[in-house]
């Protein structure tokens, strides 16, 4: 089961990085970002702006990052200062990029649901340059 759900993550991470590829982006994507805390998934650069993402391939009603990933992105966004999104492959809708700000913050996590992710609206069109 675990390698289903990181060959499944893995498999959207590259899928991201590929579409920001072909939109002109250099990109870059982690190794073992699946198992530590200190990096992102995917690192993009275009024209001087970066953005980060961390990836979640996730058909559920809601979405969680442990804390200490979160404050490991949160640290990383305000010590690049890259836009920081958490990058949600929703089957059959495709990608929804999450703020880390928009993630309410609960006792061992910070969760997003799908309807506020969907009522946010930002797909890929609307962050990349």
């Amino acid at each position: 089961m675990a390698i289903q759900r990181y060959s499944k993550g893995a498999r959207g991470e590259r899928e991201l990085l590929n579409e920001l590829y072909n939109r002109g982006y250099s990109v870059v994507r982690a190794a073992g970002s699946g198992v530590n805390s200190v990096s992102p998934d995917i690192i993009a650069v275009k024209a001087g702006k970066g953005m980060v993402f961390e990836c979640k391939a996730w058909d559920r009603g809601s979405l969680s990052i442990e804390l200490e990933k979160y404050e490991s992105l949160r640290r990383w966004r305000d010590s690049a200062l890259m836009d920081t999104f958490i990058a949600w492959r929703m089957n059959g809708q495709g990608w929804f990029f999450v703020k880390l700000d928009e993630m309410t913050k609960n006792r061992n996590s910070y969760t997003v649901t799908r309807k506020n992710a969907v009522a946010k609206g930002r797909r890929l069109e609307n962050i990349v340059l």
